[in-house]
């Protein structure tokens, strides 16, 4: 029972003094039954922890019950920015009501009203008044309307529509239709003037249809092209995304929209269809057409190395081919391992450990929220410690920041050191970045699954960087991000989220599944990775559409971005995690250089 009053209480709280996160306790105090009589000792915890975790749990709900109660002035003196539009919003309201001219606050209302959704009802008053004074305008009035239609909420625009002049409330409408049917825009007579807004109207439904009905998309934008004014920004836009529309779907016009894509405008998506469609035919002069004819900034990266490398090799240009294989497979990267295998190589990790002064070390973790971080993350207390990390890492410069990084990683906090060598640019140490996190489980679940312990290092280093309460937007949970219906049919009944966030419970359901999709591709890595990002399904219809094709071909033309990185990245991972467990088996490379996939690597 929480009694902060009680006598057992303050016994055992003195007794946490100077304890790290004797903080949240106060924090917890005081949001349990806020009141005004708190005043001075919640502006003085505020004062203390300002900006850090512990300030805007509190203030947020002071804040609330300060306006609840029209506490104008004490509203006003806590009142800090942030990103809530009801607590931003009252405070512009009471600004105005404590004498502030208008002048100085209404023009402040218009990024609050600017945005795709409908605000919360606190900011009517804000938003009527700001209307009233003029700040309004048709031109905000299409602006907000266009935000609501391409990607905000589309039940604000009616409501937008009746603010627009009388004679441009048919472009409300009309905008309507086409969020709710992009094919609407495929009868031309139902625009009327085919002006500047029109044809924004009508480039907005182009783009989404070229996905739905690329054959109507085609004809309505040859017609169009007749009819309206496309700008060149517009041109372009569209240019770009019926050329990655239509090489998505296999269309026939796919090189065509290709082509026509200027070189400036190129990003990397395209540039993948580019090649992708160039490697299917496996017509290797075309293919090093298409490799000459990307911008300069483009041939540096290691993909456009290895596809030219290989596709002089395939015509007979064999010492310039070994010459950029040479130098690629100096690189730790799967372009660089594939080259290293290619040459018949040894794997170059080029590993340079992190030096870092003890004394920096020392310093930098007597900070409070540094001591509150790694005390959270041993109570695994996982969210708030990485909340408290965040705070601290800001106040660091960047040899302090890897030097916590180094720190955290030998506490056993293995996603920090991941993220933060990252984003600071060192990525040459591979101890931090590829440790051996949950090294016994892995690998005894490995072995109880007869499957590749690197592989199983791999696919968690991928999926979580070893973090046990990692959750995707699709449900995934844990170390290997297993969904709860895979995890239903592994274990024949339904298991919990927190079953699934313990890190032991994940590496047994994620080795037991790995085993299980290798065997069902007749111990095909490459399938049975695709297949653990996208599932068996997809893998299936991909074998199915597609023809057969060297592996290495293969992954560069798996459809979905997001699993042709992923099969790309564990390769990789296995090949690194490989080396570091000393393992005799043969190197993924070796495997992708000498297999070829298609229908016949569907299991029977």
């Amino acid at each position: 029972m929480w009694k902060p009053d009680s006598p057992e209480y303050q016994n055992l709280y003195q007794q946490l003094h100077y304890y790290p996160l004797q903080p949240y306790l106060d924090q917890k105090r005081l949001m349990d039954k806020i009141r005004l009589s708190d005043a001075a000792e919640i502006e003085e915890f505020l004062s203390e922890y300002r900006g850090t975790p512990l300030d805007w749990p509190l203030r947020k709900k002071w804040l609330n019950y300060l306006a609840k109660r029209e506490r104008k002035a004490l509203f006003l003196k806590f009142f800090k920015p942030n990103n809530d539009a009801k607590l931003s919003c009252t405070q512009l309201r009471y600004q105005l009501a404590g004498g502030m001219p208008e002048k100085v606050v209404l023009p402040q209302v218009k990024q609050w009203w600017l945005v795709g959704k409908s605000q919360d009802k606190a900011c009517d008053p804000i938003f009527k008044r700001w209307k009233k004074a003029g700040y309004l305008t048709p031109d905000l009035v299409w602006q907000r309307l266009s935000l609501a239609a391409d990607g905000g909420k589309h039940t604000l625009i009616p409501y937008l529509t009746g603010l627009l002049p009388k004679e441009e409330q048919y472009l409300g409408k009309l905008f309507h239709r086409v969020r709710r049917d992009p094919s609407y825009i495929a009868k031309l007579s139902r625009f009327k003037t085919f002006n500047e807004k029109e044809t924004q109207i009508m480039a907005y439904g182009l783009k989404r249809l070229i996905w739905r009905d690329p054959e109507r998309a085609l004809k309505t934008y040859q017609l169009a092209q007749q009819k309206f004014t496309f700008t060149e920004q517009q041109q372009d836009y569209l240019t770009k995304r019926f050329a990655l529309a239509l090489a998505t779907k296999h269309h026939g016009q796919a090189d065509t929209w290709l082509s026509k894509v200027k070189p400036d405008k190129l990003d990397s998506n395209l540039v993948q269809w580019k090649l992708a469609t160039a490697l299917k035919q496996q017509n290797w002069p075309d293919i090093q057409k298409t490799l000459l004819a990307l911008p300069d900034r483009l041939q540096e990266k290691p993909q456009w190395q290895y596809w030219y490398a290989r596709s002089m090799a395939e015509v007979g240009r064999d010492q310039a081919a070994r010459e950029l294989m040479l130098d690629l497979a100096k690189k730790r990267h799967y372009y660089g391992f594939m080259a290293a295998k290619w040459l018949s190589q040894n794997i170059s990790l080029q590993h340079n450990p992190l030096l870092v002064d003890a004394k920096v070390i020392d310093n930098i973790i007597q900070n409070p929220a540094a001591k509150r971080a790694f005390e959270l993350f041993h109570l695994e207390r996982y969210s708030q410690a990485r909340k408290e990390w965040n705070y601290w890492l800001a106040t660091l410069s960047k040899s302090e920041k890897l030097a916590a990084a180094s720190f955290a990683f030998e506490q056993g906090w293995f996603d920090r050191p991941i993220f933060t060598l990252a984003s600071q640019g060192y990525l040459d140490d591979v101890e931090l970045r590829f440790p051996m996190a949950y090294k016994e489980d892995i690998a005894s679940y490995a072995d109880k699954h007869s499957i590749d312990p690197s592989w199983a290092f791999a696919i968690a280093r991928r999926e979580s960087s070893f973090m046990r309460d990692a959750h995707s937007s699709a449900g995934a949970r844990g170390l290997m991000q297993i969904m709860p219906a895979t995890a239903k049919q592994l274990e024949k009944k339904a298991v919990s989220n927190r079953y699934l966030a313990n890190a032991k419970n994940n590496i047994k359901l994620g080795t037991k599944y790995l085993k299980r999709l290798l065997d069902r591709y007749e111990g095909n890595l490459v399938l049975a990775t695709a297949s653990y990002n996208a599932g068996p399904y997809r893998v299936k219809q991909w074998l199915e559409k597609g023809e057969t094709l060297p592996a290495d071909i293969w992954i560069e033309t798996i459809p979905f971005k997001e699993t042709r990185e992923y099969v790309k990245s564990v390769l990789a991972y296995k090949q690194i995690y490989q080396h570091k467990l000393n393992s005799e088996g043969e190197s993924p490379f070796t495997t992708v250089l000498g297999m070829k996939i298609g229908t016949t690597s569907l299991s029977q």
